[in-house]
This record gives structure tokens, C-alpha cells and sequence, in this order.
């Protein structure tokens, strides 16, 4: 994860979050700003979905799941793969942001250990996806659906997903154009909404 960029201020982190733009670490060592058209969701009324096989998961219980106890290694784990675009300058801004209280994870754990979490950023009743990762079989799927309970209770409206993959796909997301999504943040912006 190493690179020598300066860290990314709070205030333009959140200014961009607030924009609908969100950074990104390229290849070239680079860092890239993104507002995709369409950008995707998860809805946070009835569109959202649970897999049939990820209910009999829920409700054999196998995890425990935790918030905003490991958010350094929730962003380790979701940095381990063989393409990423979390690198050292997305890490120690995103570990500022938690300890400020803006980034948050929840994580799945299985007998003490850390096995699967998803970590992202709360703006309003806006949280904004970043990545999510899994050591075990349904681990990110059970942390995503306990993230989405947590949403609701709290009356978030918008989950932003950034991309629509296959992955999220199953859970009910889809693509909006920008144009809508930018109609939903504004108004996601106006509510107040706590995460812990």
C-alpha cells in the first residue's frame, strides 16, 4: 500500500463525498476522482433483497458481527487482493475520517477472528459504500445486511454503491442516473441520521 502522496484533508474528503465524487488510488500512482453516470444503490426500502441461501446463513447465526471495532483491518482486508485502489494515502485518510467519526465498518467475526466486513462513509442519512471483503463463505454478505438493518433503524435513505456489480446485484442493486442520484443526495443531506 505504500505511495508518497499527502493525505487527504477531512474537509475535502467530505466536500467531495457531499458533491457525489468519492477518490480512488490508480495504477499509475495517481489519484482519481469518480462520479459515475449511472451510479449504483442498494434502496433501502422493499428493493433491497436477501438471497434465499444467505437467509438459512442468518439464521444458523455463524458470525458475530461488530461495529467500528477494527476499522484499520476492515480496510487491511478489503486492500488484500491482487487490484486495488486502497493504498497507503487512502488508508491513513479513511483511518482520519474514522477517528473523526465519519468512516465507519462493520465486520463479521467467527470465533475472535476477524472474517469479513464492508467499511464506507456516513454523511446525513447518506452512507456511501467504499468496499467490502470476505475470509469465509457469506461473511461481507452478512456484514452488508446488517449494514442496511442499521440504515433503516436509523433513517438513512440513500446506501451509494458507486458501481452496480453482479455481487450486489443479487441484493437489489441497480443503476440511477446521475442527474436522480444527485436529487437523493441533496435530500439524504438535509436529514440528520446517527450510525453508532
Amino acid at each position: 500500500m505504500a505511495n508518497r502522496r499527502p493525505l487527504l484533508d477531512p474537509p475535502l474528503l467530505l466536500n467531495a463525498y457531499a458533491s457525489g465524487i468519492f477518490p480512488m488510488a490508480m495504477e499509475n500512482g495517481e489519484l482519481g476522482w469518480f462520479s459515475p453516470d449511472p451510479r449504483g444503490i442498494i434502496p433501502l426500502d422493499d428493493g433491497f433483497h436477501v438471497p434465499h441461501g444467505l437467509r438459512r446463513t442468518l439464521k444458523k447465526a455463524p458470525f458475530e458481527v461488530r461495529v467500528n471495532t477494527a476499522f484499520g483491518d476492515v480496510m487491511r482486508g478489503c486492500a488484500d487482493r491482487r487490484e486495488t485502489w486502497i493504498d497507503d494515502t487512502i488508508y491513513k485518510s479513511y483511518v482520519r475520517l474514522h477517528a473523526l467519526g465519519h468512516a465507519h465498518s462493520v465486520e463479521t467475526w467467527r470465533d475472535g477472528e476477524l472474517v469479513g466486513g464492508l467499511y464506507g462513509v456516513a454523511l446525513g442519512a447518506a452512507f456511501f459504500g467504499e468496499s467490502m471483503f470476505s475470509r469465509t463463505a457469506d461473511a461481507s454478505k452478512v456484514a452488508l445486511v446488517a449494514l442496511v438493518d442499521r440504515l433503516r433503524d436509523r433513517g438513512y435513505v440513500l446506501l451509494d454503491t458507486q458501481w452496480t456489480t453482479p455481487h450486489l446485484r443479487q441484493f437489489g442493486a441497480r443503476d440511477i442516473p446521475r442527474r436522480e442520484y444527485m436529487a437523493r443526495l441533496r435530500g439524504a443531506l438535509a436529514l440528520p441520521a446517527g450510525f453508532v
